[in-house]
């Protein structure tokens, strides 16, 4: 199985008329934040493929809309609701999905808080929004044997990736919740990656954490 995974930067190599060749292969997209929806929509529509992916703290223009979706939330097979096929795309912050019949992807959006603006959260904060996600991860436990296999964030763990400067630390929390529930993969963005030769990767208990700024294509075994 193969996922394309892209945050924080329009790639030209995605944004292509060449894309639906190069990633042709791939089985379904992750968005992790800081990308135009209209982005997302090129994809979903060059590629025709599910794309499932959270907010950062920049290009939030159509945060609202998830915020209090109205009429638009539609109840998915999980219980939960959520908007979906917006852009061709499926916000899944906060939630739990299920990708393929088979990969259970949890999804927690946003940055810091460093300058009061809009989806960032103090430590504090993001604790409550795993706390209230806990209910669904025991039941996954129970059902499937795990609690999920991918965290999809948009920012990494403190000390994993992050950066010192006020912006770009990372979360204490999502240390507790990678070695409490044990994911595979954490795939993150906010960090950008100018340098190519810079590691993306980093193994922190049960965990590989990959930074997928620009884009990352995960392969996984079957």
């Amino acid at each position: 199985m193969k996922i394309l995974c892209v945050a924080d930067h329009i790639d030209p190599l995605v944004y292509s008329p060449n894309a639906k060749q190069r990633f042709r292969d791939v089985d379904f997209v992750l968005g992790a934040g800081d990308l135009p929806m209209d982005y997302l929509g090129f994809i979903s529509a060059t590629l025709n493929k599910p794309i499932y992916f959270v907010f950062g703290n920049h290009n939030l223009r159509k945060l609202q809309l998830f915020k209090n979706p109205g009429n638009n939330l539609t109840e998915g097979a999980e219980g939960a609701g959520y908007l979906k096929n917006f852009y061709g795309s499926t916000y899944i912050g906060g939630k739990c999905v299920k990708a393929k019949g088979k990969l259970l992807i949890v999804g927690l959006g946003g940055s810091i808080l460093y300058n009061g603006g809009e989806n960032q959260f103090t430590d504090r904060e993001m604790y409550w929004k795993i706390f209230r996600l806990i209910p669904r991860l025991v039941w996954n436990k129970i059902v499937h044997g795990r609690y999920l296999d991918i965290f999809l964030a948009h920012s990494p763990p403190r000390q994993l990736g992050d950066r010192e400067d006020d912006c770009h630390r990372g979360f204490i929390s999502f240390r507790w919740f990678l070695k409490t529930f044990r994911p595979r993969y954490m795939l993150h963005g906010h960090v950008h990656l100018y340098n190519p030769n810079e590691e993306r990767h980093i193994h922190f208990h049960q965990t590989h954490i990959v930074n997928v700024y620009d884009h990352y294509v995960l392969e996984l075994e079957a």
